[in-house]
């Protein structure tokens, strides 16, 4: 079992932007001293539901700043971006960090973001799987040209090549975030494991592995390449001596900062939008994940792994919007849960 924290880097009611990222490297470092495998990096655009706009930039302070974690993107949106230049920023990281860097991509969403970078709504809707080949070919091949429909260009050398890692092979690891029966198609074809969403509960996260599984073997990837793939389940943690108490934490904070960041989020193309009722989805949020008392936390993650068959997981553990208590948080994770799953 391999347990990592979520960070978003989320600006709650009456904070700073650069309060919100600092906590976000605080969570970083006393993760690593607290044990935990993992930090997994959000990226937004023009929102305070989360105040990182590159991933992949932040994640490189990160792995500057720490020894043994992994870091990852969860997610860098790859509609926004050219697949190249995600791909030379991600063998980068690969290469200086010795092989702790992982890169989630997803498809984002239909928001004014591909209106400021260009990219249009076809990148949203159409030209995600082009993209994801073309990066995957980028982090596999020596040489790379490109003669698609969005990307076209002559063949030309990747430097640097992400297969040379000192002492390791292969490129950086790839995830893609998936919300849907399609977008599991995509990766399973693949063979790229998921990140899926904390808004699943673990019925719905096993019925993506499920549907995932049956794609890759249909894609021609062997049943024991299927079985080992290396899943993230995101999820929600927030430790306290009762489940009541740890309730009680993200009920009082997290609607006031979902009720203004996902509010904040603005269509493309003027399509309305729903959003959940921020109280209601943060008391679901607290049924469905580890919220509680040690022992009910640690038992909540070995149920998931159990019915889900996913052994990773990235965790929200900045709920509460302090610093302090985010720290305590992370901290009470790795002296008090780990140990119980390990």
């Amino acid at each position: 079992m391999r347990v990592g924290a979520f960070v978003l880097a989320a600006q709650f009611p009456g904070q700073g932007q650069g309060e919100a990222l600092h906590r976000a490297v605080r969570t970083t470092e006393v993760a690593e001293e607290s044990g935990l495998d993992s930090v997994w990096l959000a990226e937004h655009h023009f929102v305070p539901y989360g105040t990182c706009p590159s991933a992949v930039t932040l994640a490189g302070l990160l792995l500057g700043r720490t020894r043994r974690i992994r870091v990852g993107t969860a997610v860098s949106v790859l509609p926004n971006i050219h697949p190249v230049a995600l791909g030379e920023q991600a063998a980068l990281l690969h290469l200086l960090s010795g092989g702790r860097f992982s890169l989630g991509v997803g498809r984002g969403g239909p928001w004014v973001d591909l209106e400021v970078f260009g990219s249009g709504l076809r990148a949203y809707e159409r030209d995600f799987p082009e993209s994801l080949d073309l990066l995957l070919r980028w982090l596999r091949e020596p040489r790379v040209s490109a003669d698609g429909e969005r990307y076209r260009f002559r063949e030309v050398p990747v430097v640097p090549r992400p297969d040379e890692l000192i002492g390791g092979a292969g490129g950086p690891e790839v995830v893609v975030a998936c919300t849907s029966a399609k977008s599991v198609r995509l990766a399973a074809e693949r063979a790229l494991p998921m990140l899926l969403g904390m808004h699943c509960g673990d019925e719905e996260k096993a019925e993506m592995v499920a549907l995932w599984r049956t794609h890759a073997i249909a894609a021609g990837h062997p049943p024991e390449k299927a079985d080992a793939a290396a899943h993230v389940s995101a999820g929600v943690a927030q430790i306290a001596d009762s489940r009541t108490e740890a309730t009680e934490t993200l009920v009082k904070a997290m609607p006031g900062w979902l009720r203004l960041g996902l509010g904040a989020h603005v269509t493309v193309d003027g399509r309305p939008r729903s959003m959940r009722d921020p109280v209601a989805y943060t008391e679901l949020l607290c049924g469905l994940h580890p919220v509680g008392p040690p022992r009910l936390a640690a038992d909540r993650l070995a149920a998931t792994a159990e019915r889900t068959g996913i052994t990773r997981f990235a965790l929200l553990v900045e709920g509460s919007g302090d610093l302090a208590a985010t720290e305590e948080n992370v901290r009470r994770m790795g002296a008090e849960v780990l140990s119980q799953l390990r």
